[in-house]
Formats: C-alpha cells, structure tokens, sequence
C-alpha cells in the first residue's frame, strides 16, 4: 500500500507540478516575446550606431543623414550629418556641415559646424565656419576661420544664395542686348540726322 500511496501521491505531484509548471513555462517565453519586442523598440528609439565608410571605399556623390558618421575612405561630394569624425585615412572633398566635426584626416573643401576639432593629424585647405573651434598642435590648415552663431542656418541662406548668383549671370546677356539696341538706335538717329541734312 505504500507504494500504492506513493505512486499516487508522485503521481499526484508530478500532475499538480505540471499543471503549474505549464503556465509558468507559458509565461516565460511570452514575458520573453514581450521583452524581445520592448528591447529592440527600445533600441530603435535610443541612438543608433554611427555609419562607418571603410578606408577601402571610395563614394562619388553627396552624403546627408540626421544620425553619425565616420569616414575612414574617400568621399567626393558634399556631407551633411551630426555627428561627423573624418579618419586618419580619409580625404574629403566637399563641403563638410555638422552640428559636431571632428577631423583626423584630410578635408578639401568648406567646414561648417557647431563645434569644430581639429586634431594633431588633421589637414584641412577650406574655409571653417563655426561656433566654437578647437584646433591641435600640429594640425594643418589653410584657410580662413569665422565664427557665427549659426553656423548650420547661414549655410542654408548661403545655398539660396548660389540659386540667385546664376539669375544674374543672364542679366549682363540682357544688358548688353540693350546697350546693342541702343547702340542701333544711335546709328538709326544719326543715319536720320544726315538724311535730313543732305
């Protein structure tokens, strides 16, 4: 009989263990597909990894994201982002604009930033505009430096501006068509005033 009972009281056990046993087991991976969700929902929201170009890649054309990048190849075109750090081995040729900059490497072309870091190793030939600057022993650079408010904001107004800079181009086309109608005007007069003369 005892063996009886005890089957019965394991078999009990186990049955009553089970039935509980399954909804935590439930639980778990559910908890777990939640926390699976909320992570990566979490992750989204939170800063995502800065884009590396690799010091093997070459890019003709422009750049612009809202999130970091760090350039460690060849880039031949503009870049906008926010947070920007040019590597040792990268050359830039381009306009640079960032609300951070950081540059290590090499940079032909205009500057633009909130902050702006030029390190020992960095060689910039461009313009920097900016609101606070640091430049390290043993950077080079060649250029002018001009500090503004807004550095991001002037650079907006600065790309209407070269829409504007080509309508006047046509205008001296337009002034001259002038000028050569006036200058066949002032024939045409003096044609008539030796007409009526002779």
């Amino acid at each position: 009989m005892f063996s009886k009972s005890r089957i019965n009281e394991t078999g009990t056990k186990p049955s009553n263990e089970a039935t509980p046993a399954t909804p935590p087991a439930e639980t778990p991976s559910f908890l777990r597909q939640g926390s699976a969700d909320t992570t990566p929902t979490q992750m989204s929201k939170s800063k995502p990894a800065a884009s590396v170009l690799a010091s093997d890649l070459t890019v003709t054309g422009n750049l612009k994201t809202t999130g970091d990048v760090v350039i460690e190849g060849n880039v031949d075109g503009d870049i906008r982002a926010h947070l920007l750090t040019v590597g040792e081995t990268a050359t830039i040729r381009g306009e640079i604009v960032a609300d951070d900059i950081v540059i290590n490497g090499r940079v032909i072309g205009r500057v633009r930033g909130l902050k702006v870091r030029l390190t020992s190793a960095a060689q910039v030939e461009g313009d920097i505009i900016h609101k606070t600057i640091a430049i390290e022993s043993g950077a080079h650079f060649e250029g002018s430096v001009q500090r503004q408010d807004d550095p991001l904001q002037t650079n907006r107004g600065a790309a209407s501006q070269p829409s504007a800079s080509p309508a006047p181009a046509p205008q001296p086309h337009q002034s001259q068509a002038p000028a050569a109608m006036s200058e066949a005007v002032k024939k045409a007069a003096e044609q008539k005033k030796n007409a009526s003369n002779s």
